[in-house]
């Protein structure tokens, strides 16, 4: 975490003890983009971790993410209305690419865990409305 925190900047004074606490790094890239480091902990991180690509940041540079079905994961078990807004972004970006049987494998135990019973709901309703829209 150390290496992170001194390779980019951090977005809080107290960023390491945040990420000890919440599982998640907050920093800075260079040019000001923020940065949300997920620090792995269950099953799901650590395949999300395995199914990550590379993302060419220029000057040779690549910054390893994770896949647009693992971010709506990550985003939809959050739940803040700020992750909401990433889900509808991400779902209208990548509609014909998704794999959503992969998605929903993933993302059901985890709400499960949390006793999560709105977000599954909300997730169908905000993907139908997409796919009437979309087509």
């Amino acid at each position: 975490m150390d290496p992170l925190c001194s390779a980019f900047g951090v977005r809080r004074a107290d960023a390491r003890q945040f990420a000890l606490i919440h599982r998640v790094l907050l920093l800075e890239a260079g040019n000001g983009t923020p940065l949300d480091v997920a620090l792995g902990a269950v099953p799901f991180e650590e395949k999300s971790i395995e199914r990550a690509s590379p993302f060419p940041l220029g000057e040779g540079r690549t910054l390893m993410t994770c896949s647009a079905e693992d971010l709506l994961v990550h985003k939809v078990v959050a739940g803040r209305e700020k992750d909401w807004l990433d889900v509808e972004g991400t779902l209208a970006r990548q509609w014909r690419k998704l794999d959503l049987r992969q998605f929903e494998s993933e993302v059901k135990p985890l709400l499960e865990l949390k006793e999560d019973v709105e977000s599954w709901p909300r997730f169908r309703a905000l993907h139908a409305r997409l796919q009437r829209e979309l087509g």
